[in-house]
């Protein structure tokens, strides 16, 4: 059996995640909750950590490429609803600078989204 923790990403797909990526929509939210507080938004880092805002829920993200295809960004996730501790898991596919994905909260909501690479457009 393969020990997938070992398993090497596709070569340059690892570099399209990092950044920040606005989000634009979502499945179980309009833009006015979801823009409430900050524009909404994905920040990944180059060690594919992060965090997101959306609405009053703020999340710091610890991710990784799926092991079998590095298509996906999968995270699992911690932080606050309204000051209320929450958690969860989500995952992103990338296809240049638009991007689609999904936010789960355990034993919750689960809103799937689309987002868009922010290049300075977006205030935040």
């Amino acid at each position: 059996m393969a020990n997938l923790r070992n398993v090497e990403p596709v070569s340059g797909v690892e570099k399209i995640y990092p950044g920040r990526w606005r989000i634009v929509s979502m499945e179980c939210w309009d833009a006015d909750y979801f823009d409430m507080e900050v524009a909404a938004h994905i920040t990944i880092e180059d060690d594919l950590s992060g965090e997101f805002q959306f609405g009053c829920v703020l999340g710091q993200m610890n991710g990784r490429l799926s092991p079998r295809t590095a298509a996906y960004y999968r995270f699992t996730w911690s932080g606050f609803d309204e000051n209320d501790p929450v958690s969860g898991r989500g995952w992103l596919r990338a296809d240049g600078n638009c991007a689609e994905g999904c936010i789960e909260f355990d034993l919750g909501e689960r809103s799937k989204l689309v987002a868009r690479r922010d290049n300075g457009r977006f205030k935040i």
